[in-house]
């Protein structure tokens, strides 16, 4: 086997309570890294499976026992020196948020620590008919019995274990009250605030009666070429340290720093996307966070960023002693989205999010959008129970937050997201999400190449696909004019590419503010002793986004899905620097597929063959 790999990985059959251990291909591996990749493919072969049992992946139940959940580490992870190489990533065969494919990374250490038990990925099928959680120490892995710990939430489930573990450094990954609620946007938790977060995975675990994976061990990671490694592990971390973004302003006030730089560029959504420009941002900003409420600076394994935000509201209706974050995407979603500028009331609902595994990207949005119907009058006072969902009303955002979780009250209607709960009251325009995904916090109309990495994205609605914000806005590595279509098709298939071989990695896309395919290349050569080149990295990637597209083809999904919502496409915004711009995406879809060879967001023949995919 390759070096970087530990060669193991686990399935883990839920229903017969077996588990076994199977060896890590090492011609796959090869072929997709690991992470997205290798779980990608590993999809492709359910797919197979299923189609020769006669069972349609299309019509299949999210949260039956027939969907796979793929956790996965890669090369890079818990190689120390392999800048920010702490994470790990789920696959999916199905979200139950979207019917799309479901897929999620996460930092922390329980990508490494897994590693270091023995292990480069877990493998679970089926469901338990009673609750279970995972063991796996030292090499050895055992189904046990989790009847105490259903019911509780992240941060007990997480002192119960490692405790029962008894190891310092072990790792805990679990669902909450969210997740066990089979909430289509719960997460799945790990080391207490790091989340898997999108696309409702916490749900499928919570289905399979699956509460947690402990991990602990003492195994390092092999490498093939020590001497040449550290040279340009050296390298690499001094660029990440020496890079405006990753050096300064990640560390100073973590992702929170874009909250004024979106808004200055009229592009951070405001009121359910009603318009783009907050009037009180400076009050969520990354700069208030760090004034009131930031106690210290955290960070994941193996990371020389630190961007994470260990917070405190000290007194107050919205008091929490000891919590993390909220980082940009909440701020955004919880504030910005429902016109909440409470920044402590902000910070409690974060908190909520982690204590009970629920997106908060989707738990905002969602509420935003109800906010909006209430504001249309659309929904009934009986089905609102008390809850009054008006714009900037920070206690209902809160106590919203807690209803999803739970699936009560008005939270019942919510719990589903935003695409159907909007269905429900018959307003499906006024969901903000693609595929059914929630979007993120960069308005398309201001932003043209995050419009179209939006609508391309192969899970929905999301940012970290293909972040063209870096060019757009940030000027990494090189700026563009965020008004211009021109080259953004080009820019939206790069980024997404890269982005497939970062997470099958698995690293942090921060590192990516200062490395490129080239410094991917020479890290992996050297880890691994496969040589690969920085031409064969992006390919690697092109071909893990068309096999994840072609999985997305099996569910259903094709060109009629590569859209936005009719707000971004029809209505211009109203104010500020993008006044009257709309999202463009016409002017560069077709483009888009001409550059990926596909056919109506179908790959060709051809492009496959091409990429080595043999279907």
């Amino acid at each position: 086997m390759a070096r970087g790999f530990m060669g193991k990985i686990l399935r883990v059959d839920l229903t017969a309570k077996s588990v076994i251990t199977e060896e890590v291909d090492e011609k796959i591996a090869r072929k997709y890294l690991g992470g997205k990749g290798y779980g990608v493919y590993l999809l492709y072969q359910y797919i197979k499976e299923y189609a020769m049992r006669g069972i349609s992946v299309k019509d299949m139940d999210p949260l039956g026992p027939e969907n796979p959940l793929i956790f996965m580490t890669g090369p890079g992870t818990g190689v120390p020196g392999f800048p920010s190489s702490g994470r790990h990533h789920v696959m999916a065969l199905k979200s139950p948020l979207t019917g799309s494919i479901g897929s999620g990374n996460s930092g922390g250490t329980w990508g490494a620590t897994l590693k270091f038990a023995g292990f480069d990925g877990v493998i679970f099928e089926g469901a338990s008919d009673v609750p279970v959680y995972l063991s796996i120490v030292d090499g050895k892995a055992q189904l046990r019995d989790a009847g105490d710990l259903w019911g509780k939430n992240t941060f007990d489930t997480t002192r119960i274990l490692k405790k029962a573990v008894g190891r310092k450094r072990a790792s805990v990954m679990c669902i909450s009250t969210a997740g066990e609620n089979l909430v289509p946007m719960a997460m799945i938790m790990n080391d207490d605030h790091r989340a898997l977060g999108r696309a409702g995975v916490g749900a499928i675990m919570g289905s399979k009666g699956l509460k947690a994976v402990v991990v602990a061990g003492k195994e390092k990671v092999p490498y093939a070429k020590m001497d040449e490694f550290v040279p340009v592990s050296k390298r690499c971390l001094e660029a990440i340290e020496n890079n405006p973004v990753s050096g300064e302003g990640l560390p100073a006030y973590g992702t929170a720093v874009l909250v004024n730089v979106i808004n200055t560029a009229g592009s951070l959504p405001y009121k359910n996307w009603q318009t783009s420009v907050n009037p009180d941002a400076e009050k969520i900003s990354g700069e208030a966070l760090a004034e009131k409420y930031l106690v210290k600076k955290g960070s994941c394994w193996g990371c020389n960023i630190a961007c994470g935000r260990i917070t405190s509201v000290k007194s107050g209706p919205y008091q929490i002693l000891a919590t993390e974050g909220p980082e940009y995407e909440s701020l955004w979603a919880l504030g910005s989205a429902t016109a909440v500028k409470d920044l402590a009331a902000i910070t409690k609902a974060n908190h909520y999010c982690d204590e009970f595994g629920i997106d908060p990207i989707s738990v905002g949005s969602t509420i935003a959008a109800a906010m909006e119907l209430n504001e249309k009058k659309c929904i009934p006072e009986d089905d609102l129970q008390g809850l009054d969902l008006t714009f900037g009303n920070a206690a209902a955002m809160v106590e919203a937050v807690w209803r999803i979780a739970h699936k009560t009250g008005f939270g019942k209607y919510m719990a589903a997201g935003s695409r159907k709960l909007c269905e429900f009251y018959g307003h499906p325009e006024l969901s903000m999400s693609v595929k059914g995904l929630e979007m993120p916090a960069y308005d398309p109309r201001g932003i043209k190449g995050i419009g179209l990495n939006y609508a391309t994205s192969n899970r929905g609605g999301c940012h970290v696909t293909g972040y063209t914000i870096a060019p757009e806005i940030v000027g990494i590595p090189e700026k563009l004019d965020p008004l211009a279509t021109e080259g953004k098709a080009q820019w939206a298939k790069v980024f997404q590419d890269f982005t497939c071989v970062v997470n099958s990695t698995v690293n942090c896309l921060f590192t990516t503010f200062a490395l490129g395919a080239g410094d991917f290349a020479e890290l992996l050569s050297a880890v691994t002793g496969w040589d690969y080149t920085d031409a064969e990295i992006l390919k690697i990637g092109e071909r893990i986004y068309n096999l994840e597209r072609v999985v997305m083809n099996r569910l259903g999904i094709d060109g009629k899905d590569d859209t936005l919502p009719p707000r971004l496409l029809n209505e211009p915004l109203p104010e500020g620097p993008a006044k009257g711009q709309v999202a463009d995406l016409d002017k560069m879809l077709g483009e888009y597929y001409k550059l990926r060879g596909w056919v109506d967001g179908v790959p060709t023949a051809a492009k496959l063959k091409e990429l080595e995919i043999e279907l």
